[in-house]
């Protein structure tokens, strides 16, 4: 799950990390209201969704007009520029063309701003540890960093058993160069980032840019969280800051019946039964010449009735002409499976080429009821056989 900046800075300064002052505002009055009372005489004012790379961004409606993140010099020019970016839809590079639609702002104090850093937590999948990961060049995308300049990236892995020390932070403070009283709030920051990873059961904590200020000062001008959905029973006071606004209408869908669905950018439907072999079902599809139009793991124990709704949330994509259904029947039977294809198919008056694939517990009652079905199914003999059949299939339905 994800939040926005404003509620990932309220959370981090919970367990002490550095923040400007600011207020959320959904309305231009909002916004002016927050100004005056922040008081000035400089504000930043922020668009506030899911993306990154707001300032560098533009509106559709005024493509000229300035991004997502600008300053203000007075109240006048708050309201001004609250009035330019709600409501209207905000394009990053991370939105891509479509855009997000902005419906709440940020208003948060001036920052004398001295140096711009890099900050981040992760899990290191290959280590299995939270690691550390800054760099000098605050900003700027961390994978652009790490393409051009990677020497430039400093790593530090924390053993899960003893946990972060000061040890850990002084040596990220000095690798960014940072000397004197910033060293101290530098470790103060990254110490209170660290319990806030752990406590709250984070993916991600990201600040870009932490910045020292003209004073020495080291703050936490912009920050990310995600978070693990699968903890987030854990976290009811994290949970209600999800904004369903930003996320994608299907992928909610998708939750609500438990299936675990990503939308991508293809034009193939995948319908699969396990992760990796979704996964391996997305790989071969793509070598057959043609893109997957999404991931759509249905379970192990999915019912007739999830299935059809899995079946009608991959033809909610207009981009599907076409789709794969890819079973390996252990705990999951054919015969359900076959069933919910069929009603779905049937319901939603299908209108693209399906390929079915199915193996396993069940499966020649699973091919029977879809023999009997009367439907324009295409069974397929196995995983490459499917793929070719579906990308075919595609390029002849033009």
């Amino acid at each position: 799950m994800n939040i926005h900046e404003y509620q990932a800075k309220s959370l981090l300064e919970r367990f002490g990390v550095s923040v400007p002052r600011g207020a959320v505002a959904f309305s231009i009055d909002e916004a002016a209201k927050a100004a005056k009372d922040l008081g000035g005489p400089v504000w930043v004012v922020k668009t506030q969704i899911h993306a990154g790379g707001r300032g560098a961004g533009h509106f559709k409606d005024d493509p000229d007009g300035g991004g997502g993140v600008r300053l203000a010099k007075s109240e006048a020019e708050v309201k001004d520029h609250a009035s330019a970016m709600l409501g209207k839809t905000l394009v990053t590079k991370q939105t891509g063309p479509a855009g997000k639609e902005v419906r709440r702002l940020y208003v948060e104090e001036g920052c004398d701003i001295a140096r711009e850093l890099y900050l981040a937590m992760l899990l290191d999948r290959n280590t299995s540890r939270v690691t550390i990961v800054a760099s000098t060049e605050g900003g700027m995308e961390i994978e652009e960093v790490a393409a051009k300049t990677p020497e430039k990236i400093v790593r530090v892995g924390i053993d899960p058993v003893t946990g972060i020390s000061g040890f850990h932070a002084r040596k990220v403070a000095f690798g960014l160069g940072l000397e004197g009283k910033q060293v101290s709030a530098a470790v103060k920051l990254l110490m209170g980032m660290y319990r806030a990873f752990i406590e709250l059961d984070a993916s991600l904590v990201e600040v870009n840019p932490m910045v020292v200020t003209g004073s020495g000062d080291v703050i936490a001008l912009d920050a990310k969280m995600n978070f693990d959905d699968n903890a987030l029973f854990r976290h009811p006071d994290v949970e209600e800051m999800r904004d369903e606004t930003e996320e994608d209408p299907a992928e909610l869908e998708a939750a609500e019946h438990e299936l675990n669905y990503i939308k991508l950018d293809g034009s193939i439907g995948c319908m699969v039964n396990g992760a990796g072999l979704a996964m391996a079902t997305m790989d071969i599809i793509k070598l057959y010449g043609s893109e997957p139009a999404n991931f759509l793991d249905v379970g192990g124990s999915a019912t007739t009735e999830r299935v059809t709704t899995a079946f009608k949330i991959i033809l909610s994509d207009s981009n599907v002409k076409g789709i794969l259904v890819n079973i390996f029947g252990g705990i999951m039977r054919c015969d359900i499976i076959a069933e919910g294809v069929v009603a779905a198919a049937k319901e939603v008056k299908l209108a693209v080429p399906l390929v079915v694939r199915l193996e396993g517990t069940n499966v020649d009652l699973g091919k029977k009821i879809m023999a009997d079905s009367g439907l324009p199914i295409i069974s397929a003999d196995n995983l490459a056989d499917a793929a070719e059949k579906v990308v075919t299939a595609v390029k002849e339905a033009g």
